[in-house]
């Protein structure tokens, strides 16, 4: 039996806002197979990004167990964590964030040079031919469409071949079309292998992936198998969380 690529249990975390304790994580479990494709649905202030940060190793839980490709990151220190972001997870985000003095390869190319990986120019052509932006490599971001600059952002989340991409409102920013042109790209990407998980409170976006995570005042209240899914798999029932 293969090993999941997340088995987190009873996550908890609480912030201190103005004086009064907010629970943005009240014992959630979420357990991840490799290669699925699923959303993290909520409204704001469900706690679904609190989730994401902390599935993506960008802040640790207050408590609770979990684990990444088996390995427990749950007390690891920030220079480990940041090691495994880099060798693990890629991040796509609403806003690109792409620096705007650099082309889309040297955008690409910038995470391989911090964490010292061989032929990273090489990597990078690659990965921006991979989202289909060879003719537009040399272009700094202002140059490039909306869609174009998610498509580097994506190229940049997959140019150290990660086996998971986390993806934060990705077709916030961008127009139907646009959006499910990058939908697409992610379904392509799933169907090579990677596992992909959406965090978006765009109910057609969550119908992409072939489950639904639906978290409420910090917890998963119901995941249920998307239309997507459902199509593919007739007898596939939704099942509560």
């Amino acid at each position: 039996m293969s090993v999941p690529v997340i088995d987190a249990r009873e996550l908890r975390k609480t912030y201190q806002v103005g004086g009064q304790e907010i629970r943005a994580l009240d014992g959630v479990d979420v357990y991840i197979e490799t290669g699925e494709m699923l959303s993290i649905t909520g409204a704001s202030g469900s706690g679904k990004s609190t989730l994401m940060q902390v599935l993506g190793c960008l802040d640790r839980a207050d408590s609770g167990r979990y684990l990444l490709d088996g390995e427990d990151v749950s007390t690891l220190t920030g220079d480990r964590l940041a090691a495994i972001r880099s060798r693990k997870i890629g991040f796509v985000f609403q806003g690109f964030h792409l620096l705007p003095r650099l082309s889309a390869l040297e955008n690409v190319e910038l995470p391989l040079l911090y964490a010292g990986i061989a032929n990273p120019r090489a990597l990078a052509e690659a990965a921006v031919e991979r989202v289909g932006l060879a003719s537009r490599r040399h272009h700094e971001p202002n140059q490039l469409s909306g869609g174009q600059r998610q498509r580097v952002a994506v190229a940049r989340a997959l140019v150290a071949s990660p086996s998971l991409i986390l993806a934060d409102e990705p077709t916030g920013n961008l127009d139907s079309r646009t959006g499910a042109e990058i939908l697409t790209l992610f379904r392509e990407l799933n169907n090579e292998g990677r596992t992909i998980i959406i965090v978006t409170h765009d109910p057609e976006v969550a119908k992409c992936g072939n489950r639904e995570i639906q978290v409420r005042d910090g917890r998963v209240i119901r995941t249920t198998a998307s239309t997507r899914l459902l199509l593919e798999n007739p007898g596939v029932a939704s099942q509560g969380a």
